[in-house]
């Protein structure tokens, strides 16, 4: 019983855990407009502005109508879509439909295909953050050292979970152990009563007793001189 208890314990802690992984991450994407709005650089095609592994944080929500020349942008390669670029914009080609050029910062020249032409089809979103080799993370983060810390993770919650029934049987031990103490001093207390009263009456037995001895001692004395008052 206490195996089974146990168990769901453990798949409680993880389903909340997962829950709570899952609200922040629809938050993010909702508040930045965005399926994914963190990506790492990969190439250095934007140094000196974007180093290799620096982490964006892009922001979905601005609309691709807004985007100007300067702004950094990341979207999807035009000519296939199978890959994520990030370069900056150099050029509107066209406003109906808007359709832009851009070029990595330490590229020599626009790469047709790659740079443009970009529509709003392909556009994801303005880099709006950059954090400094952040990224580094997700390379550590790589199988199967992952996988390893989530084992690790595990691990805690299993051994917190062994812990608290732990503390929890200990705390039942010692409030049985208490009833239990508190039970045998109320049947001491009770024959230390008892044991007081039988000793107060046996005290008053012996004390009428000798009252009475007393009494009869007296009455003897008091009759010894009667007679002889007679006799004189």
């Amino acid at each position: 019983m206490a195996k089974k208890s146990f168990s769901k314990s453990i798949v409680k802690d993880i389903v909340i855990v997962g829950i709570g992984v899952l609200l922040v991450w629809v938050g993010l994407q909702v508040v930045f407009g965005t399926q994914n709005p963190f990506y790492v650089v990969a190439s250095g095609s934007m140094i000196p502005v974007l180093e290799v592994y620096d982490v964006l944080i892009v922001q979905g929500n601005i609309p691709f109508e807004d985007i100007q020349l300067g702004d950094i942008i990341v979207f999807d390669r035009p000519s296939d879509h199978n890959r994520v670029i990030v370069h900056r914009v150099i050029t509107i080609l066209s406003d109906e439909p808007k359709t832009i050029k851009t070029k990595g910062d330490a590229n020599p020249a626009s790469i047709p295909g790659t740079d443009f032409p970009i529509t709003e089809d392909e556009y994801i979103g303005k880099v709006v953050y950059v954090l400094p080799q952040v990224g580094y993370v997700t390379q550590i983060l790589k199988p199967p050292v992952n996988y390893i810390i989530i084992a690790i993770v595990i691990g805690i919650m299993i051994f917190k979970q062994m812990s608290k029934q732990k503390k929890e049987s200990s705390n039942k031990v010692n409030e049985l152990e208490a009833n239990e103490s508190s039970t045998h001093d109320d049947s001491e207390i009770a024959d230390i009563i008892q044991d007081s009263e039988y000793t107060d009456l046996e005290n008053n037995v012996e004390k009428s007793q000798i009252d009475k001895e007393s009494v009869e001692e007296n009455l003897n004395s008091e009759s010894d001189k009667d007679d002889k008052r007679e006799i004189s």
